[in-house]
């Protein structure tokens, strides 16, 4: 079983939670598919080489690792030269979402490459697990419209780009979404998250 785990960079220190579930990973003997960018992805790195965990990934955007603190494999995912930006980074995280089973997501609510990665793994029909640090809650999503009703409960600017990347899609495999437009009330959100 391979899980995609990656959060924002803004992300500073891992939740007591969230190292529970590092350790569930690991004494499960998951395979971890991890990025290669500071905060989350490191922090996350840190942790399994700390534990001498070997059974970790690093994906690189044209095969240069910004971190491996492990020396575990690189995956190179090879990325035209004029995509720039987010785009570039994000091709990394597509691959990710492509090759896992799964994935766990540590989210502040306000990143946009974690809310695609969010994206791009439910609408491969994914389950993903998200902590959102504000919170220090986990919600469990399993399709494309339960990330919109978080994405609502995270508010308005939230929900627009929520909307923006759905319908824009960075997923290759992922064409426009079949998006509800109807207002969702709080007691609905609260049923999924």
């Amino acid at each position: 079983m391979k899980v995609f785990i990656a959060g924002p960079r803004a992300v500073k220190t891992l939740s007591e939670s969230v190292i529970d579930v590092l350790f569930r990973i690991k004494e499960n003997q998951l395979t971890v598919l991890l990025g290669d960018a500071n905060g989350v992805d490191c922090l996350v790195q840190r942790y399994f080489a700390d534990e001498q965990y070997p059974n970790v990934h690093v994906y690189a955007s044209n095969g240069r690792a910004r971190n491996n603190i492990g020396g575990w494999v690189v995956h190179n995912v090879n990325v035209l030269s004029n995509v720039k930006g987010f785009e570039f980074y994000a091709q990394k995280d597509i691959q990710m979402a492509q090759d896992a089973d799964n994935g766990f997501m540590i989210w502040n609510g306000k990143s946009k490459g974690t809310l695609n990665n969010i994206i791009n793994l439910t609408s491969q029909n994914k389950k993903t697990k998200v902590y959102l640090t504000f919170e220090k809650r986990t919600h469990y999503i399993s399709k494309i419209d339960d990330v919109e009703k978080l994405a609502r409960h995270m508010g308005a600017d939230t929900l627009k780009l929520f909307y923006e990347l759905s319908l824009n899609g960075t997923d290759s495999n992922r064409g426009p979404s079949q998006i509800s437009l109807f207002e969702i009330s709080q007691s609905e959100v609260s049923s999924v998250v």
